[in-house]
């Protein structure tokens, strides 16, 4: 039996289909958005593709940033229109609830319960932004650090509050 002669897009599947799954994962898409995608470029090639192509890498990468752009488009009114729902919906709850005050008042005790464990830097730094809206920008200014230690001290409060909160939900 002999072996079948490659096509001209298993050529181009071999030679870019890593290069592909590369290229959609250092944009942050998932491995299997990326999986997709790369798919979806080959359809794509095979629906226009004549093998009369002179730059190939850029016509292949450049049906590849279409499709990017489409996704990010279709993820930007797909979240727009669920933005609009969650509004209406917001519409149609009673904010003065008893049930959502009081389930409100409980997490505001055990998330306040939590931050006392933290060093009073941590806590107040977290309260700061979470509670009192500052700009991580003023706080790292007030106590002479950079934003970036800013942004470690809020993860390490949201960290142990999630993770204390997430212990109780779990009977520990």
């Amino acid at each position: 039996m002999t072996a079948k002669p490659q096509t001209d897009i298993e050529r181009l599947n071999d030679r870019y289909r890593s290069a592909m799954m590369s290229f959609y994962m250092r944009r942050s898409v998932s491995r299997s958005d990326a999986e997709d995608m790369t798919q979806e470029v080959f359809v794509r090639l095979i629906a226009s593709y004549s093998g009369e192509v002179e730059n190939v890498d850029a016509y292949i990468f450049q049906i590849a940033a279409n499709i990017l752009r489409d996704r990010a488009r279709k993820v930007k009114v797909r979240n727009s229109d669920m933005a609009r729902q969650n509004l209406e919906d917001m519409d149609r709850v009673d904010l003065f609830d008893p049930s959502r005050i009081l389930l409100g008042r409980e997490s505001l005790r055990a998330v306040s319960k939590h931050l006392d464990d933290l060093p009073e830097k941590t806590r107040d730094i977290f309260i700061l932004y979470r509670i009192e809206g500052l700009q991580q920008s003023d706080i790292a200014s007030g106590y002479h650090i950079s934003e970036r230690a800013v942004r470690k001290h809020i993860a390490k409060a949201m960290e142990h509050i999630m993770r204390e909160l997430s212990n109780e939900g779990q009977g520990g």
